[in-house]
């Protein structure tokens, strides 16, 4: 029997993500939560209360970049969802080639997320510009191959998505203090850089040196995930 078609693999994996709620709920949400967002930030009726006074939502680049992780429940749930019930065992019997697998599975991922970034983003991008368009479509982009690899490695959704949402929220703030140096090279600061919106100066990098952390992190967690799927998982 001849081996599965890489375009045919390709559109296997495509249609097991376009057929998960959990992307169409993930895509809803962050176009809404984007929209939203931009609403507010170009009304500026609701102001923040900051260590110098009041501050502008647009200003808050964290707040700003929240829904992305909104976003990345795209690619955490194509690659966790297939551990629950054996899936990943079937794929692996259609497939046994696991590099021509792994290739299709990030390949769909990655597809996947340029298509659904444009309608996640650009509606509030209309609405009010906090950054470029080709910023926020990579962040959105690279951020989600964060979380693909990681849920490759952890085997499910639950800990990629935390760990995503805790970062910003706990481990950046608690840190960004005493390890300046170090939280500046965490995902969420760089993306926070590359889109022109630090949280602090401190932890500042230039836009090439947010863009290329990005990279290097997705590289990293997407490396490690296809490793995972080659040699461990079965």
């Amino acid at each position: 029997m001849s081996a599965i078609r890489l375009a045919d693999l390709l559109r296997a994996e495509l249609t097991k993500i376009r057929t998960l709620a959990a992307t169409w709920v993930a895509l809803g949400v962050t176009s809404a939560a984007n929209t939203v967002l931009a609403l507010l930030a170009a009304t500026d009726v609701v102001r923040l209360a900051g260590r110098d006074g009041p501050v502008a939502i647009g200003q808050l680049g964290t707040l700003m970049l929240a829904p992305v992780y909104v976003f990345a429940a795209i690619a955490v749930f194509a690659a966790g969802s297939e551990y629950r019930a054996g899936q990943l065992r079937v794929s692996l019997a259609a497939v046994p080639d696991r590099h021509r697998l792994a290739a299709a599975k990030l390949a769909a991922v990655t597809a996947a997320c340029l298509l659904a970034a444009g309608p996640a983003v650009l509606p509030g991008h209309l609405v009010q510009p906090v950054a470029d368009p080709a910023s926020l479509l990579t962040v959105h982009l690279l951020l989600s191959l964060i979380g693909y690899g990681f849920a490759v490695v952890a085997r499910g959704v639950v800990a990629p998505l935390a760990v995503l949402f805790v970062t910003p929220v706990l481990i950046s703030p608690a840190l960004r203090g005493s390890m300046p140096d170090a939280v500046r090279l965490l995902p969420h600061e760089a993306a926070l850089s590359l889109l022109g919106l630090p949280a602090d100066p401190a932890t500042a990098l230039n836009r090439t040196g947010g863009l290329l952390t990005l990279v290097a992190w997705a590289g990293l967690s997407v490396g490690a995930g296809w490793a995972a799927l080659v040699r461990r998982d079965a």
